[in-house]
Parts: structure tokens; C-alpha cells; sequence
């Protein structure tokens, strides 16, 4: 029972988290801390038994598939399988619960308790969602996760936090029913179609769907996902929710939160509704690219430096869309590394912008600079995760955007260049983030009592630093676990052929 045991560690430890703050304030943290690092134990096995060879897996690729009767009048089964795909989003998330605890260790001080039954919970559906293979199963997490967060936004989060977190809320569970619609379309359709009545992604994906009603079903999962992904016009939820959330919030919302889209379009989407892809493909890329030119856009017009962030993950984002939809194994490879290399350096982005308003109570880019001369270490770290974002060679942002635009190019050129001018407008936003903020003339007289990192704000931020070398230097073990995963996404598009 690993991957259950997985799950129970982050539900069973807020829990506990919970109580623990009638006893001592500071106990809450001390517990998270363990039932993170606990999370990491079923796991230890299984990664020193890296890499893999597909040819000795069960099926070719999952690594590890448990399933339990849960609702068998409806033959809803507790059915959880951990590929190579779910594993690496899986490290993601352990690692960024980590640094948003690092970040909330000292920013949190009321109802603690409370707040880490939050945020491991949290945890614990976004791990659900990654792991869930029955339908319905992914569903209940999908919902799971967005509640906690909700709480996190509007009980710890700044001056409209309700505004916001309503906001999210709402956008998120209009998303929800979608997905819940097409659900239950897809299951009546396949029963008709088989006589089989299932919830099983194994079983719904021998035999997609076909006939009209597969594109509008399709269309319901991807519309779904493009709300968490965020895509245009589905983004403006985004802004607000980062803006008002406390730090952690933030670090999970953009590490790992956001990456549920891109996940579920190419597990669910791609496999499930073959055809309905290619006819969507056009269509999405163009909102990829639109998406990437207008968030960069947006992003290098803000003062607020989370915001300005915030509109950066909508442009790496489109990237993602975009790679998903080329319906090409380069760019489903870079849509993978983005959402790994986008969920280390925007999650890094905000803790710095949460270490910033910490120290000097704001966030506004026109009341800050020349931070340099005061804050060396912190501001060298905002050097490199700001030109990290902006896709600088050596870095895993670089190679990210470099397959996706590769893979995309040969179907879709005129997109993909257009796709190609977020990279020069990525630079705008960066440099001027990194300009306004860390150089520049200096805005805010000397504070002898504001001092630079401490070791666990340079510990975490270093640790963050060398993932994204390493991701941009030796990025081959994470690409030899994908094909795993993606080896049966069995459509062939017409013009493209086999693709994988």
C-alpha cells in the first residue's frame, strides 16, 4: 500500500498538526516538517532503483499500481498508479511543501495549527490528483484540493483576500462541474458503446470514444484543465489569488496547483479522446501562444511585484499549452521540463518577493530599489531566478522552451514563431523586475535591523539554485522517465504520423 500510505501521511499529519496548537504554537511546523519528510520514505525505494527499463515494467509503464474496491455497484474502485510522469510531479510537490513551509515558518503566527492542516492537506489532493487513475477517484481529489487553498487565501492572505479567494473559488469549481459533465458524458458514452460500465482510465482508454459527442466531451475536459492551467480567457482569477495569498500559498499554487492542467490534458485529454485532439490542437496552440504573448505583456506593465510574477506564470504557462497541443514527443517532453523548471523558479520568485515585503512592508516595484547595496545575498538570488525565468541557456527554463518551440515548428511555424517573441518580451519583464528592485537609484533609507538571508532562507533558495542547473545541464534522467508515460499515448495524427 505505498502510494496510499503516501496519501496518508499529509492528511494524517494536518490532522495532528492541527491539535498539537492547543498544546504549543510552534508544534504545528514541527509536525509538518515530519510528515513531509515522512512522505519522502515510500518513495526511497523506488528511486534508488533508478533509472528504469520500460521492457521489465508491468504494462510498460506503471511503476507501482494499487487498486481497491471503493463504489462497486457503479465499479468505482480506489485505483492509484505512480508512472514516471506522476513521479516527477510528485517530487515537485513534496520538495516546493518543503519551501513553502521554510517560507511560513516565521511569516505565520496566528492559528498555525490551522494553517498547516491547510497546507498539508493541500498537498495531499494535488498527490491524489497525480496518483488517481479511476475517473471518478480524480475527481474527488481535484475538488479536495481547492478547499484548503480557499482557507489558506481568505483566513492568511492581505487586505482582499476574501475578494480573491472567492474569485478562485469560484472560477475553479465552474471548472469542476465542467469536468463532473464531461465525466459522466464519457462514462455513458462508452457504456453505450461497449457495455461496460467503468470509471477506469485503463479500461476507457483501449477503447476512446468516437462520434460527435467525443469532440464536445473532449472539449469539456481540456476547457476544465485550461481553468487551472490558467489559460485565456480563463486566467483572471491568477493575479488576484497570488497577489493576496500568503508566501506558501503562493509557492504551492504556482509550483504545483497550475500544474494539474498541464497533467491532466496530457493524461486524460491526449489518450482518451484521440481525434478530438488533433481538431482541437489548431485552436489550443493559438491560445497557448496568445497566452504567452499577453502575460508577458501584462506582466512588465504591473508595480506589484507579485503580480508581476503572477502574469509571468500565464506566459510559461501558454508554453505549456503549447507543447501539449503540437502533438509532437519534442514538445510533450518540453511541456513536461516547463512545468518542472516553472514550478522551481516562479515558486523561488515569490519567496523572494515574500522575503522582500517582509522585510520592508511592500511590494510596490516604484518604492523599491538600489536593494543591491543593503541586501547582497538576497539580491543576487533575485539575479538568477529573474534571469532563470526569462529562459538564459544552462538553466531548465532554457531547455524547456527550446523543445517546445523545437517540436512545434514543424507543424505549426507561424505559431511558433509568434511563440518565439515571448522569449524577447520574457527579457523585458525580467530585467525589469530585476532593474526597479535590486539596482537602480535607491529608494528607502538604511535599516540597520533589515539584514540579509538568514541560513534557511540561503539553504532553501541554494537548494532551488542548483535543481535548475542541474535540470538545464543533465536534464536526460528526467526525459528517460517520460517516455515511459507517454510511449501509450497511442494517437497518430495525419500529417505528423506515429508520434509516440
Amino acid at each position: 500500500m505505498t502510494l496510499f500510505i503516501l496519501l496518508l501521511m499529509p492528511l494524517l499529519g494536518g490532522l495532528l498538526a492541527w491539535y498539537s496548537e492547543r498544546f504549543d504554537a510552534d508544534l504545528p511546523k514541527k509536525i509538518a516538517l515530519l510528515s513531509l519528510l515522512l512522505c519522502w520514505l515510500p518513495l526511497i525505494p523506488l528511486l534508488s532503483s533508478m533509472p528504469f527499463d520500460a521492457s521489465s515494467l508491468p504494462n510498460s509503464q506503471w511503476l507501482i499500481d494499487e487498486s481497491y474496491p471503493w463504489i462497486p455497484f457503479f465499479n468505482i474502485n480506489a485505483h492509484l498508479a505512480l508512472d514516471g510522469l506522476s513521479l516527477l510531479l510528485i517530487l515537485l510537490t513534496l520538495l516546493m511543501g518543503l519551501v513553502a513551509l521554510s517560507s511560513a515558518w516565521h511569516e505565520i503566527t496566528k492559528r498555525t495549527g490551522l494553517f498547516y492542516l491547510n497546507l498539508l492537506w493541500t498537498l495531499a489532493g494535488v498527490i491524489g490528483v497525480f496518483l488517481a487513475i479511476d475517473l471518478f477517484l480524480f475527481f474527488v481529489f481535484w475538488e479536495v484540493m481547492l478547499v484548503p487553498m480557499y482557507f489558506l487565501i481568505s483566513i492568511w492572505g492581505y487586505e482582499q483576500r476574501h475578494y480573491a479567494a472567492v474569485k478562485f473559488f469560484i472560477f475553479t469549481q465552474a471548472g469542476g462541474l465542467l469536468m463532473l459533465i464531461s465525466l459522466c458524458a464519457l462514462v455513458g458514452i462508452h457504456y453505450q458503446q461497449t457495455g461496460i460500465l467503468t470509471f477506469d482510465y485503463l479500461i476507457l482508454i483501449q477503447n476512446p470514444i468516437s462520434g460527435d459527442l467525443a469532440f464536445w466531451v473532449a472539449l469539456g475536459f481540456t476547457i476544465a484543465f485550461l481553468v487551472k492551467l490558467p489559460a485565456l480567457p480563463f486566467h483572471s482569477w491568477l493575479a488576484d489569488a497570488h497577489t493576496q495569498a500568503p508566501t506558501a500559498a503562493s509557492v504551492i499554487l504556482a509550483a504545483v496547483l497550475l500544474k494539474t492542467g498541464g497533467y491532466g490534458i496530457i493524461r486524460f485529454v491526449l489518450p482518451l479522446f484521440p481525434q478530438a485532439s488533433i481538431q482541437l490542437a489548431p485552436f489550443m496552440m493559438l491560445l497557448g501562444v496568445i497566452g504567452i504573448i499577453y502575460g508577458a505583456m501584462m506582466a512588465f506593465v504591473q508595480t506589484d511585484l507579485k503580480r508581476l510574477v503572477a502574469y509571468s506564470s500565464v506566459s510559461h504557462m501558454g508554453f505549456v499549452l503549447l507543447g501539449c497541443f503540437a502533438l509532437n514527443i519534442y514538445a510533450l517532453q518540453g511541456a513536461i521540463m516547463q512545468m518542472l523548471a516553472h514550478g522551481i523558479s516562479t515558486s523561488a520568485l515569490f519567496v523572494l518577493v515574500g522575503m522582500i515585503q517582509h522585510r520592508y512592508h511592500t511590494r510596490d516595484l516604484n518604492k523599491l530599489g538600489g536593494l543591491w547595496l543593503n541586501l547582497p545575498k538576497l539580491s543576487a538570488f533575485g539575479l538568477f531566478f529573474g534571469i532563470a525565468s526569462l529562459g538564459m541557456p544552462g538553466l531548465g527554463n532554457f531547455v524547456a522552451e527550446f523543445l517546445i518551440l523545437v517540436g512545434s515548428f514543424e507543424q505549426y511555424p507561424i505559431l511558433t514563431i509568434f511563440a518565439a517573441s515571448g522569449l524577447i518580451l520574457a527579457a523585458v519583464y525580467s530585467l525589469l523586475l530585476i532593474y526597479k528592485t535590486f539596482f537602480g537609484p535607491i529608494k528607502r533609507p538604511h535599516d540597520s535591523k533589515i539584514t540579509d538571508t538568514n541560513t534557511k532562507e540561503w539553504c532553501t533558495l541554494i537548494s532551488m539554485c542548483f535543481i535548475l542547473i542541474y535540470l538545464g545541464l543533465h536534464p536526460q534522467p528526467f526525459f528517460d522517465l517520460v517516455p515511459i508515460t507517454l510511449m501509450k499515448l497511442n494517437f497518430i495524427a495525419a500529417d505528423i504520423g506515429a508520434l509516440l
